[in-house]
């Protein structure tokens, strides 16, 4: 069952790989590319391989089998 998890910010937006290793999916920014490789990741819908990728309020994650993130502000 995948939980769901809410992110606050309290900047404009927060990238792929920081939101991953805040969460504690990732042990450091550097696996956000190997990890995004591996697992299916979708951003609003959308499949996402990016550890850049500007993620804003109201955006969702989710991590297929694992967990779905919505960031908000």
């Amino acid at each position: 069952m995948e939980k769901e998890v809410t992110v606050k910010i309290d900047k404009p937006f927060i990238t792929l790989g920081q939101l991953l290793k805040e969460e504690g999916i990732i042990p450091t920014g550097g696996a956000a590319k190997w990890f995004l490789k591996e697992q299916a990741v979708t951003v609003n819908g959308e499949a996402e391989d990016r550890r850049g990728k500007k993620l804003y309020p109201n955006d969702t994650v989710t991590i297929q089998g694992v967990e779905t993130i919505t960031v908000t502000a």
